[in-house]
């Protein structure tokens, strides 16, 4: 092999590593039920960042296994349960979440991600909001 390829590859294999920046991030649930008197924020970890993506223009002439659309996703995740407050007794006043434990670049699988970005933001409270740091 010659002194240039060995250093392409070398500089591939450092850049793709470096360049995708996906990792777990703070994040803030809003959670709420009708039934019950407040808002529940609650601090927990998500996936987020950013991931190496190959998409050719070629995209006819290739096979689908030479392209690659990778997104931030969970690697290992834990789930969590909160007590909602101000809730009523005939009412299930618990909320499971998601917590991520570690994260990879990879192909977004729709049983426990969104993979599709909103366009309207509605994390927010509009009943009294009561803090949950777990």
């Amino acid at each position: 092999m010659s002194p240039f390829f060995l250093m392409s590859l070398l500089f591939g294999l450092i850049f793709g590593q470096t360049a995708s920046l996906c990792a777990p991030s703070e994040y803030t649930i809003h959670v709420e039920k009708r039934e019950c008197a407040y808002c529940l924020a609650i601090n927990t970890t998500i996936c987020a960042g950013f991931c190496m993506t190959r998409d050719s223009n070629g995209k006819k002439l290739l096979l689908k296994s030479a392209l690659s659309q990778n997104v931030c996703t969970y690697k290992e995740m834990l789930y969590r349960t909160a007590l909602i407050p101000g809730c009523p007794h005939h009412t299930i006043p618990y909320y499971s979440y998601p917590v991520a434990v570690s994260c990879k670049c990879g192909k977004c699988n729709t049983d426990y991600s969104d993979c599709v970005r909103e366009r309207v933001r509605t994390n927010y409270c509009t009943k009294p909001q009561k803090l949950c740091n777990l």
